[in-house]
Formats: C-alpha cells, structure tokens, sequence
C-alpha cells in the first residue's frame, strides 16, 4: 500500500536540493518528534550516504537502487520500501521522477 498522504504533522517549508535540484525534498516533523522526509529524485543516477539507518519508500515513479558494496542492482516502485543501514550508502538510478518518503532510524 503507497502512503498518499501524511495527517498532522509540522512540514519545513525551506526544501532540501541536492545534485544541482536533481533530488529535492521537505522534512517533516510528527507530534512526537519523529522526523522523515519527502521527495523526489528526477533522471539521474546519484549516490547518497546515510548517517542513520534510512527506509526508502516509494510513492510513485520507479527507481533502481545498489546498496554500498553489492553489484546488484535492485528495482522499486510504488508501494515498495527498501532499508540501507547507518553509516553507509547507496545508488539510485531513476529513468522518470521517483517520489518517496524517507524513514530514518
């Protein structure tokens, strides 16, 4: 099931860009102090490094993922999640724009 939308929460309204816009996203903050982010990623392919554990879920779009030290590029889309772990990084190649919410811890 694809989260469509996010009740109750407090949104930055500053976004976050990165790679020259090519992934922008907002953070968003619930009543007990939880934070994720939500985003989007356009046609690229790009590496990002996690300092906490992250959960990526896909909201709409579709992308390839690699995580840090596998050859194996894996696919997700809407509905699926995948976890990269503290400390790390991973790939992600994406061919139309890829909306996401990011879990962290």
């Amino acid at each position: 099931m694809t989260t469509e939308k996010i009740a109750g929460v407090s949104v930055a309204t500053r976004a976050n860009v990165y790679f020259d816009g090519k992934c922008v996203s907002h953070g968003i903050t619930y009543p007990d102090g939880t934070q994720k982010s939500v985003g989007v990623v356009l046609p690229a392919t790009l590496t990002f490094g996690t300092g906490a554990p992250e959960i990526m879920e896909c909201v709409a779009g579709s992308c390839e993922y690699r995580l840090a030290g596998s050859d194996a590029w894996l696919a997700a889309g809407p509905g699926d999640k995948f976890s990269i772990p503290a400390n790390s990084s991973f790939d992600i190649r994406v061919a139309e724009a890829f909306h996401y919410i990011c879990h962290y811890g």
